[in-house]
């Protein structure tokens, strides 16, 4: 069957006129109409009954008030009905991370659970069945929790976080899980079920994908508006959320912080319109927090919050996270919104069925709690929880490069390792991370497995300092927390250890108490912190060279802040203490940095002793990008790049182990080191996995998920968001990477063969099975992750290479397995603007297997048969969104409820409209635009070129405001045939669409 738009008729409109027809009948049996007549136990209480049916039930039995104050991310108990509050949102993206105690004021709590990979380390498993089983066991860690303090953890899981990683910089690109649509699918929908659990009914816990839609940066992420033509928006971003949603393994979605062709998310009504109508069943939408508030605030979208209250529910969100803890402001806003008529009360009902459907899924009104009311916090960090960890840490990781058979480690050879770098001793964790129950850190997992036979000496090459003013006096830290402050001393408490995070930060560990040294709240630094941690991570500092020695920054997160002024400089008081309150380097302390033990060398020196030399470089996930913060670079440290080249010459026998969250340009490692390692920020096992695939114990089959450029100025602007146009990701791309999507390399080798098609012609409404054959040549048990994208060679829009399926497959050497995939018509399926809709093109296609993206192993060429799409027809309304190019536009608002206007985004820029039927010469233009200012405006018709044949020009009126529009006509030049029609837009207007006439 043909693909098609989602159902045009908002599906909880469709719910909506559903229930209540059934309400009369249906639910009428089991209201309570007189009080001697009430049943012994509610509708709602009762588990044998449907469940819209005790939604409904539970619906009529609430005041307005109440349902109004269930809008709310903190739900009150509704003491007379026996129910206990509710509260949505507690993070769960690589296990149970976080959540807001409601009775300390939405402090943040930290869950001390089983921590597994960061989730782009799960997709980097390429395994599907794994990954649901890490949702299980964070959806049952999450019940255990619940269990011991509901009011804390509650049940709805804010993740997986599904957002498309089309550029490294992003801050937040560890929460993501690929480039690709389908991978980013298939994990994510893996992550949910497991999660969710395996009853038909009720759910173990209620995951919430993030963040619809297109929010992939964070700096000015509250006031970004993405510039989303329609085939971008339907083939690429919105399709990382439809599986999921589709397969009815999610329960709602979160709305993005930023704004999508002027609209901001929060009140988009794609909502409504479009993923409701992707999913089987009913979803709890919810804001990001603090989103409400964009709308008045730094948005400036609605004058009132009684508006952008109202819209927000209209959109399709039910759950409003805003103002912490405190609901006044939403349960007035909405209440205002009522009596101004800007909402109804019908509307505001179907939000409450959205989360009592949800609750009671949850078992929450169950007797027993439903299948998974009994699991008890005995279930955090279970033996069997803590060898899935080690499981997934082991899968996740990638070999990039293996010269010579480098890897495995062997044991009988390797009489002494050195295992150096400043993630050599320590494991990170991140905002979303919870905290770890126990650390296995590389140099212990790499001991431990090696055993006392083995010499493992371990440095972590960074240097050894003190600071001493200009009197002599050095820079102390005590033993115990406390303000550091100058004195007489020479000895251990006035050194430190600087660590190198790139862009100029470094944080200092006090060796006094192997603490980091923070500014305090009243800006002294102390030496107080285990690990940089916090949303401001107050540990950042950047040692600046000034007046012959060095002036202490504070770099914290805070100070990028428009309160927090420009005091960030460090300086000795009176009583000698070191305080934050410098506004400049001339007013700062002088320190001359005086290096007690150099680092680099003292690693070399490691290195030069040993058998092989082990680096585990990388960042500090909290510090090199993170929400808020997006990358500059995506270089290793210079810091940690020095001292990678200087073991290198020490020891040419050195094995960088990678440790970080994103695609790093590491080209000066892949040209001169004989083999590296990658993986993310691990948990808990990391060492024990790490150890395992050095050492042989497990075969490395994990597979990048993002192209690694070899330089970041490779990248367009990280707010070019058309990956068509800007040519981004694998798909499009035609730039060379360091490494390929995909990429991932093995301790034995696999060769293709008998690759074959079911057909070799496809009708539009048929299905192909695709076959190869895949052997282990080499001499090792491994896994290989089979590939199968395809290539459309011929269409009207330029086609991508896609990612169609893969599977992971475990062979024993010298065995074969053939590998079979199905792909319907209807995915070779692509976004025909001319018409607005899916279309299946009449067209060969190539499908190709293999290893990566551009490792193909074998190929076919599949005739489909489909539609050959028709030139234009101008004298149809066209909406000018509707473009195939352009250059120097942007997209716009136009109207605060829906659609899309094209405005010109300095003085001039241009929209095409290829293979524009004339052969009906057109009279005139009608077009629908406007203009909010006296500034002159106009739009230019040419033929085939921007400064092509000019067929006529529309004097754009004033307008009022631009949301109001006018139409206006113009007479047309003659022209004939089959032609490329451009618009040039010149000034202030805004474009809705246009239509020629005779």
């Amino acid at each position: 069957m043909r693909p098609v738009p989602p159902n045009p008729i908002p599906r909880r409109r469709v719910l909506s006129l559903a229930l209540t027809a059934a309400a009369g009948s249906t639910l009428a049996g089991n209201l309570p109409r007189r009080a001697d007549a009430a049943p012994a136990t509610p509708g709602f209480r009762d588990p044998t009954l449907p469940s819209h049916q005790r939604v409904e039930d539970l619906l009529g039995r609430l005041t307005l008030d109440e349902k109004i104050s269930l809008l709310h991310q903190y739900q009150p108990a509704i003491p007379r009905l026996g129910i206990a509050p509710f509260k949505t949102g507690t993070e769960a993206l690589h296990g149970l991370a976080w959540s807001n105690d409601r009775n300390a004021g939405g402090a943040v709590v930290t869950a001390t659970a089983t921590v597994f990979p960061q989730a782009l380390g799960l997709a980097s498993t390429w395994d599907p069945e794994l990954v649901e089983r890490v949702g299980a066991a964070v959806g049952t860690e999450a019940r255990g929790y619940h269990a011991e303090n509901p009011e804390v953890w509650g049940l709805q899981l804010w993740a997986p976080t599904v957002n498309l990683l089309r550029d490294p910089r992003w801050g937040r690109n560890e929460e993501g899980y690929s480039e690709d649509p389908h991978l980013t699918g298939v994990i994510s929908t893996a992550y949910g079920r497991g999660i969710r659990g395996d009853d038909p009914e009720r759910l173990r816990a209620a995951p919430v994908l993030k963040h619809y839609l297109a929010n992939n940066n964070e700096t000015h992420r509250h006031t970004t508006s993405v510039t989303l033509p329609p085939r971008v928006k339907h083939e690429y971003y919105e399709q990382a959320f439809r599986p999921a949603l589709s397969a009815e393994a999610v329960t709602g979605v979160m709305s993005a912080y930023n704004l999508v062709n002027g609209r901001p998310m929060t009140v988009h009504p794609d909502f409504d319109e479009v993923l409701r109508g992707w999913a089987p069943r009913r979803l709890c939408n919810v804001t990001d927090a603090g989103g409400p508030n964009n709308l008045t605030g730094a948005q400036d979208y609605y004058a009132t919050q009684s508006e952008a209250d109202a819209a927000i529910l209209k959109a399709g969100l039910d759950s409003f996270t805003v103002d912490d803890t405190d609901p006044t402001a939403t349960i007035t806003a909405i209440g205002n919104a009522l009596s101004e008529e800007l909402l109804t009360v019908s509307e505001v009902d179907e939000a409450v069925r959205n989360i009592l459907d949800l609750r009671v899924r949850l078992g929450e009104f169950d007797p027993d709690g439903g299948p998974y009311g009994g699991i008890g916090k005995e279930v955090v960090d279970s033996p069997e929880h803590r060898a899935l960890a080690r499981r997934a840490a082991t899968e996740a990781m990638v070999l990039l490069k293996n010269e010579d058979g480098t890897l495995p480690l062997d044991r009988g050879r390797v009489n002494r390792v050195a295992v150096l770098g400043q993630l050599a001793e320590t494991l990170y964790t991140d905002w979303y991370s919870g905290s770890l129950p126990y650390e296995v850190t590389p140099s212990r997992g790499l001991r431990a497995a090696l055993g006392p036979g083995t010499v493992v000496t371990s440095k972590e090459g960074v240097d050894r300092i003190a600071l001493r003013a200009t009197d002599g006096r050095r820079v102390t830290a005590g033993p115990a927390e406390r303000p550091l402050e100058l004195t007489t001393a020479e000895d251990s408490t006035t050194l430190f250890d600087v660590f190198d995070w790139g862009e100029r930060i470094v944080t200092l560990r006090a060796v006094s108490n192997d603490r980091h040294v923070s500014r305090a709240q009243d800006n002294t630094l102390v030496n107080d912190a285990e690990q940089p941690h916090g949303w401001y991570v107050r540990q950042q500092f950047r040692l600046l060279a000034h007046d012959g020695g060095h002036v202490l920054v504070y770099a914290g997160n805070d100070a990028s802040e428009p309160w927090f002024g420009e005091r960030r400089y460090v300086t000795v008081e009176r009583n000698g203490r070191l305080t934050v309150s410098a506004s400049s380097p001339e007013s700062a302390t002088v320190f001359t940095r005086e290096v007690v033990v150099d680092g680099v060398a003292e690693a070399a020196e490691a290195a030069q002793n040993a058998d092989v030399a082990v680096v585990v470089a990388g960042s500090m996930p909290l510090i090199n990008g993170r929400e808020n913060d997006d990358r500059r670079d995506t270089n290793l440290a210079p810091g940690q790049q020095a001292m990678v080249e200087r073991v290198y010459r020490a020891n040419p026998n050195t094995v960088l182990v990678l440790e970080n969250s994103y695609p790093t340009t590491i080209t000066w490692a892949q040209e001169h080191l004989p083999a590296i390692l990658w993986t993310t920020h691990a948990g808990a096992e990391t060492g024990n996995a790490l150890a395992d695939v050095l050492l042989g114990e497990a075969n490395p089959a994990g597979r990048l998920t993002q192209t690694w450029p070899r330089t970041a100025e490779e990248l367009p602007d990280i707010l070019d968001y058309d990956v068509i146009k800007s040519a981004r990701t694998y798909q499009y791309s035609t730039v060379p990477p360091l490494y390929p999507f995909g990429h991932g390399l093995s301790y034995t080798t696999f060769e293709y063969t008998h690759a074959r098609l079911s057909t070799h012609v496809l009708d539009e409404n048929g299905t192909v099975r695709v076959h190869v054959r895949v052997r282990n040549t080499g001499s090792r048990t491994g896994e290989e992750v089979v590939q199968l994208y395809t290539h459309q060679r011929r269409s009207r829009n330029p086609q991508p290479r896609r990612l169609r399926a893969f599977r992971r497959i475990r062979l024993e050497p010298g065995r074969q397995r053939t590998v079979s995939f199905t792909v319907h018509a209807s995915e070779l399926a692509h976004w025909d603007v001319t018409r607005g809709r899916w279309v299946v093109e009449e067209s060969p296609h190539e499908f190709l297997l293999g290893s990566s993206a551009t490792d193909i192993r074998a190929r076919r060429t599949l005739l489909v048969r489909g539609e050959t799409i028709p030139p234009r027809d101008p004298h149809r309304t066209t909406d000018a969104v509707d473009f195939d190019d352009y250059a120097g536009i942007t997209l716009t608002d136009r109207s605060k409820d829906g659609g899309t206007a094209v405005t010109a985004s300095d003085t001039d820029g241009w929209i095409l409209f290829r293979d524009t039927d004339l052969r009906r010469s057109p009279g005139e233009i009608t077009a629908l635009l406007s203009k909010g200012s006296s500034a002159p405006a106009s739009v230019t018709v040419r033929l085939d070129d921007p400064r092509g044949h000019e067929l006529g020009t529309i004097t754009v009126p004033e307008t009022g405001d631009r949301y109001t529009y006018r139409t206006v006509h113009t007479r047309l030049a003659r022209a004939h045939g089959r032609r490329d029609l451009y618009l040039v837009l010149h000034g202030p207007v805004h474009l809705a669409s246009f239509r020629f006439g005779r």
